[in-house]
């Protein structure tokens, strides 16, 4: 043997048993086993092979960029660059109609540099964790604390215990809407098993009642739905959009929960007169003995009647408003997904819906629907209240109403070719008592080939999103399409424009000259314009509410 322990033939024992099993004949495979096992290993060595070179590679120039079909229904086997996945993301919204020309919507889209960053710092917070973060829910209450004061809630004696008035900020004013039936829905529960002598299983039984206008926005519907409550509809004049006391009473009973008062409805903006609801139910509850509240659905209004001059008492003011919701992320001006509620006390009201929580490391109540949720709306309400100030909320306000008249008084000018009027404005006064939002529809005596609907997909062509829509409402009791208004039928469309504080002046001359152009070109096109958009108005025209 040699020095290293083979021997001489070349090999050493370690070698030969090698060879030996080497040598022994492999197990019969079939060709789909051959070509299965092929085809594994083909799509490893293409997925070790790709990735380096596709984190690196650039977005435009990968295969991501003319996948035809591509894979959406499972996650990716390997990752990719933060730049690579941002730049998939950014063509989906590429694709999405403009943020600030969505007349639409309500929403705020307009956010400073430092506010990103505060909605950025409020992600990695949990608000429900208040024992770990408790200067993040300081803010919070600070924030619920400014409001309850802007809408006059009188301090309730266990102020000084909780450090804050009764009220939470909410994922939107959906859940602020569903809080505020809840505990309407509690408080009578409780009222009606005592004045029949009930127990708690009788009274689960009975079907409680809440009255408010067909104009109501659609979070109404899921306190409907989930809660069992049945609605009471005041179906409205489209001269006015609004109900009035003396239509409200005889839908009331000892059934009835509550009143909602819709501080500006999502069509054209209106209040709903709440100071004479409240005088009627002082009067109604005096001489049934009864106890009907009012819930104010401020879901657009409540950032901006506290600051139009001469607006009568519509808050906490009135005896008879017991909570009152609001969008923080419309004319709030913070981030979707904002919402608060604020009740004028706890007992009987904000009570019902607290849940003591303490597994999370210390005691604390929580009032909302949902748990986890991030402080990044609270963080950018803070924001905008110290940013704007009252001054500064007020100045918003005065462009907003300013820009809306600036609209209206140009489809009042417009003429058909006879000289009468195009439109039919649905708000034409430029009165304090109303959102910035402008409504019409064109004039029917025209008999004009085409309608609202038709002028908003003519408005796309110049990046406006006008959004036109029928005059009907979906009935959650009967699955019905009903009227909207009762001098309106079912049938009749109209448009609306939500004037935001995004909307300065030179864009608002813009969406007018376009709104020339498309006249124009509507006209010209005659009842061929009918034929070409009716298959897409079949799909799209029967929106009932609009959001």
């Amino acid at each position: 043997q040699h020095n290293d322990g083979s021997s001489a033939s070349g090999s050493s024992p370690r070698a030969r048993r090698r060879g030996s099993q080497q040598r022994r004949p492999m197990a019969k495979r079939s060709i789909e086993d051959l070509e299965k096992e092929n085809a594994q290993l083909k799509a490893s060595l293409a997925r070790m092979t790709s990735a380096p070179s596709k984190a690196g590679t650039h977005y435009y120039a990968s295969a991501d960029a003319v996948a035809e079909c591509p894979d959406n229904m499972r996650m990716p086997a390997t990752g990719n660059s933060g730049a690579h996945c941002y730049r998939m993301i950014s063509d989906f919204h590429e694709l999405d109609c403009r943020e600030r020309l969505n007349t639409s919507s309500y929403v705020n889209v307009y956010m400073e540099d430092e506010e990103i960053k505060a909605a950025n710092l409020g992600m990695r917070i949990n608000l429900a964790d208040q024992t770990v973060y408790p200067q993040s829910f300081k803010v919070h209450n600070i924030v619920l604390n400014m409001i309850a004061d802007l809408w006059h809630c009188p301090k309730p004696a266990d102020f000084d215990e909780y450090g804050a008035f009764a009220g939470a900020g909410t994922v939107g004013s959906t859940e602020a809407c569903l809080l505020g039936g809840l505990c309407l829905k509690f408080r009578w529960r409780k009222w009606y098993a005592k004045k029949h002598g009930m127990t708690e299983d009788q009274v689960r039984g009975v079907y409680p009642n809440l009255v408010m206008s067909t104009c109501y926005q659609a979070a109404w519907e899921k306190l409907f739905r989930y809660m069992d409550v049945q609605p009471k509809f005041v179906t409205p004049s489209k001269a006015t959009f609004t109900l009035t006391a003396e239509e409200v009473k005889p839908h009331i009973d000892d059934k009835t929960i509550g009143v909602v008062c819709i501080l500006g409805n999502h069509y054209g903006g209106q209040y709903d007169p709440v100071w004479d609801v409240d005088a009627m139910l002082t009067k109604l509850n005096k001489e049934k003995g009864w106890q009907v509240g009012i819930h104010v659905d401020g879901a657009s209004g409540a950032f901006v009647a506290p600051f139009q001059d001469g607006m009568p008492a519509w808050d906490f003011r009135l005896p008879n408003v017991l909570s009152i919701s609001a969008s923080g992320h419309k004319f709030g001006e913070s981030v979707c997904g904002t919402g608060w509620i604020v009740w004028r006390q706890r007992q009987e009201l904000s009570e019902n819906v607290a849940i003591s929580v303490s597994y999370l490391g210390g005691k604390a109540d929580s009032y909302t629907l949902n748990f986890s949720r991030p402080a990044s709306g609270i963080f950018v309400q803070y924001y905008k209240f110290h940013r704007l100030g009252r001054a500064g909320y007020k100045a918003l306000c005065d462009n907003r109403m300013a820009n809306a008249k600036y609209l209206r008084d140009f489809l009042k000018s417009v003429k058909h070719t006879d000289g009468r009027p195009k439109f039919i404005v649905l708000n034409p006064l430029d009165g304090e008592y109303t959102l910035a939002v402008v409504s019409a529809y064109f004039n029917p005596e025209l008999n004009l080939p085409y309608d609202d609907i038709d002028l908003q997909h003519q408005m796309l062509q110049y990046h406006w999103y006008v959004s036109g829509y029928k005059m009907n409402y979906h009935d959650p009791v009967d699955e019905s399409t009903k009227p909207l208004f009762k001098d309106a039928p079912a049938s009749q469309t109209m448009f609306r424009v939500v004037v935001k504080a995004n909307v300065t002046r030179p864009m608002m001359a813009n969406l007018t000259d376009s709104l020339k152009h498309c006249l124009a070109e509507m006209d010209s096109l005659g009842e061929g314009f009918k034929s070409m958009h009716a298959p897409k108005k079949l799909k799209t025209s029967n929106k009932g509410h609009a959001c």
